[in-house]
């Protein structure tokens, strides 16, 4: 049976491979498609991506260590009628040593020019499915009112002692994929 997290619940995740599903219904009248994208950033102990490639999107569907693979953009939200509209494939035994924590971000794309955010989103998860059995594991809904938010991580994966862990994260923020990517590339937010 699923765990339903609340924000910041941590849990061990007892699993090396899983499918780390994200998902979310725009609200329907507001001018302009919404392109929310999934991304994972991989993190080492300096809170740094060590490489360009550590950082997983669209763009760059698969780390170096073989351990994620983005399946795909959904530009328009409309994969979550039969399931998640954006999903990584986490093989946790292939993580590179280096890397402590695997962040999952969500961002609306050019949402300031569109005047979109999250308070026009609803039933916003994320969830971990068991690669081996297909069932979901835990699952977090974004219950708050992201009302000025353009962009949201929504849970993380981390080492602790050589075990794997989830935290339910549900940070909002006032920003767009490049303020993660400067943050996480030099450790500084360039604007």
């Amino acid at each position: 049976m699923a765990i339903n997290l609340q924000k910041g619940q941590k849990i061990d995740i007892g699993l090396l491979k899983m499918t780390v599903g994200l998902g979310w219904n725009p609200n329907e009248g507001t001018g302009y498609a919404f392109d929310l994208d999934a991304s994972a950033f991989m993190i080492n102990e300096q809170r740094l991506i060590p490489a360009e490639e550590y950082f997983i999107f669209y763009g760059n569907t698969d780390s170096p260590d073989a351990a994620l693979h983005h399946t795909g953009d959904d530009p328009t939200g409309g994969n979550s009628a039969d399931g998640d509209d954006e999903s990584l494939i986490v093989d946790l035994s292939k993580v590179d040593s280096s890397i402590k924590e695997i962040l999952f971000v969500v961002t609306i794309h050019e949402a300031a020019q569109r005047k979109q955010n999250f308070g026009q989103v609803r039933n916003s998860y994320i969830r971990i499915v068991d690669d081996g059995t297909g069932e979901e594991i835990a699952k977090y809904e974004l219950g708050e009112d992201f009302s000025i938010e353009t962009a949201v991580e929504f849970g993380r994966l981390y080492r602790r002692e050589n075990q794997w862990k989830f935290e339910a994260s549900g940070v909002g923020y006032k920003e767009d994929l490049a303020f993660f990517v400067s943050k996480y590339f030099t450790g500084q937010v360039i604007k």
